[in-house]
């Protein structure tokens, strides 16, 4: 009887730490830390972000303008991060987009779009424009 009374309270005790550490206070979408601005291409080359590397955490909302300077086509894509991100909104011509997740950003000519987002799940993502992974247009999310 004495183990199941020790297993019962360990259970409960376990119960209380595990919800104590997944609570918040307040939402975790409002006052985002904006990132260093994602431009592709540059005066330098058509090839090129001024961003290879980005470091987050899980539970930090995040503001990343991403702006496309006209130079070429570029379609931003980062498949795996795109899924394990809480998005909040897409701003971008105006608008307000709110949608689950984004598969690309296509930028037909020069203009740019911000994304609001919580990273929610910790790992290496890769970002890249599509196509252009050969002339250097890689780059990295590493969410801790």
């Amino acid at each position: 009887m004495n183990i199941v009374k020790s297993l019962s309270v360990a259970v409960v005790a376990a119960s209380v730490l595990v919800s104590g550490s997944v609570l918040a206070k307040g939402d975790l979408t409002r006052k985002p830390v904006k990132l260093p601005d994602l431009v592709m291409g540059s005066e330098e080359s058509d090839y090129s972000f001024s961003e290879q590397r980005y470091e987050l955490e899980t539970g930090t909302a995040y503001k990343l303008e991403i702006t496309s300077s006209g130079l070429k086509e570029y379609a931003l894509q980062a498949p795996e991060f795109f899924t394990s991100i809480y998005l909040r909104k897409v701003e971008a011509g105006g608008m307000e987009i709110k949608a689950m997740t984004l598969t690309e950003l296509e930028f037909e000519d020069e203009g740019s779009a911000e994304i609001y987002f919580v990273p929610i799940k910790p790992g290496n993502f890769e970002f890249y424009a599509d196509g252009l992974q050969n002339k250097g247009m890689v780059g990295e999310f590493v969410v801790k």
